[in-house]
């Protein structure tokens, strides 16, 4: 592993699920979720939840540029998510859960540019690209009861996978 850390911050629906895919890829540091896209400092998850402060649940992602590139990064984030659908994320619904790529470079910004526009062109779905690409933002970590919820709570965690994210990504990224 090199020495340079990098970052990079994904929202795709409800942060439990977003935090495995990630924290399994060659390359990664750390994968912490949190809060992101909001108007209040170090809101809480009820508060997040209540949709009133702008956030969204996100990943915050530690990653190795010299085992793991940033284009594979949002090349498995478009795999955990449904990009046509800007409000909320398979069964959860709401602003909190809307998909971004939250950007903190012009590279970053001209990788997700194109690999959107890319995935527009395949044709792959039936409806537009409607995943966002905006400048990072403050990051607040969510409380430690979120974190590597995967691990923490697996029978949960099923469950959630199961509300339509896991056959979701069977169906139209299973030849990706």
């Amino acid at each position: 592993m090199s020495k340079k850390i990098e970052t990079a911050t994904f929202a795709g629906g409800c942060f439990w699920c977003m935090v495995r895919p990630f924290d399994t890829f060659p390359g990664i540091v750390k994968v912490l979720s949190g809060y992101t896209g909001g108007t209040v400092t170090n809101p809480t998850y009820e508060q997040v939840k209540s949709q009133t402060t702008g956030h969204t649940e996100a990943v915050k992602i530690w990653y190795d540029p010299s085992v793991v590139s940033y284009d594979q990064l949002v090349t498995l984030y478009w795999q955990q998510t449904d990009p046509t659908d800007a409000s909320g994320q398979f069964q959860d619904r709401g602003s909190n859960y809307r998909p971004v790529i939250f950007v903190n470079s012009a590279e970053q910004a001209a990788v997700a540019q194109a690999s959107k526009a890319a995935l527009q062109a395949r044709e792959q779905f039936d409806k537009p690209i409607v995943t966002q690409i905006q400048l990072v933002q403050p990051f607040f970590v969510a409380e430690d009861r979120h974190q590597q919820f995967y691990q923490k709570h697996a029978e949960r965690f099923a469950q959630e996978e199961a509300g339509g994210r896991a056959a979701f990504v069977a169906q139209h990224w299973q030849n990706h």
